[in-house]
């Protein structure tokens, strides 16, 4: 039996040929070596399966499936994955040489910690692209960032696998902002470190980006916010937290929905927000 590995690193792709390349490289590079890298092909039609072909790297395992979106894209990665911390990295992400290096060392000093992010350096068709102060990085129970926007980026994760125990996997009913839902459960319920250094460096701007597709994003976000505030594991400030951001989004969607003239989703957003307003009464 080969020797377990520390990290497995999970690259979910879906027809990301041009961009796959670079990640994998950036994680073959890598100056830490006991990691084993998981590639799940969502699906893909653009001959990613041939790339693969080229690498003959052991640590490298490659599963295909049919085209079931970015969440169960990253579930098969979590169910193959035999490390003890867990690494995401977006097909159009990179790591930067010394990721795992790094991540092991504070792994090493701040041992009390499951969950850790970092610093990052973001791309913007191929410009350097600054970062807005609400994209500042946060430590510690973040719980009330996280249920504001998407605040720790996937590609800059490293998890404890046995967090996935207690938080459950990511949510297959939503093609997009998976990653926001997990974040809002992971949150409410663990202190997060951020290693103050750049170890991942973002690529934006392409056209096969998540946001492209669905421009809609915040009817997922009401869903994951529905779903947690349904939960018995918030605190009672943290509940608070989370709806008030719901009822913030449902009433922005709600206005647009209205002037598109779409009655069935301004009468779905009313209804929800009407049984949290009832407990309120």
């Amino acid at each position: 039996m080969d020797k377990k590995p520390l990290f497995s690193i999970i690259i979910p792709t879906y027809n990301r040929r041009q961009f796959l390349k670079i990640a994998i490289e950036s994680v073959l590079k890598q100056t830490y070596a006991n990691y084993e890298l998981i590639i799940v092909d969502d699906g893909s039609t653009d001959n990613t399966k041939e790339l693969i072909k080229d690498y003959k790297d052991s640590r490298l395992n490659y599963y295909y499936q049919q085209n079931k979106g970015p969440a169960s894209a990253r579930n098969l990665g979590i169910a193959k994955a035999r490390g003890e911390f867990v690494c995401f990295l977006d097909s159009d992400d990179r790591f930067r040489i010394n990721k795992l290096e790094i991540s092991h060392r504070y792994i090493k000093e701040k041992s009390s910690y499951k969950i850790f992010h970092s610093e990052e350096i973001w791309y913007k068709n191929g410009k350097f692209l600054s970062q807005k102060k609400e994209h500042k990085k946060t430590a510690g129970f973040i719980f009330d960032n996280a249920v504001k926007l998407c605040s720790i980026s996937i590609s800059t994760a490293v998890i404890k696998k046995e967090v996935f125990n207690k938080i459950g996997n990511f949510d297959q009913n939503l093609l997009a902002c998976e990653d926001y839902d997990f974040w809002l459960r992971v949150t409410s319920q663990y202190p997060i470190y951020l290693i103050p250094e750049a170890l991942t460096i973002k690529e934006g701007g392409h056209k096969n980006q998540q946001s492209k597709k669905y421009p809609a994003m915040d009817k997922f976000r009401i869903y994951a916010l529905d779903k947690i505030l349904q939960t018995k594991n918030l605190k009672k400030e943290q509940y608070q937290i989370a709806y008030q951001q719901l009822q913030n989004k449902c009433s922005v969607y709600i206005k647009g929905a209205a002037l598109r003239k779409k009655t069935k989703e301004v009468k779905k957003y009313k209804d929800l927000l009407n049984k949290y307003e009832k407990l309120y009464r």
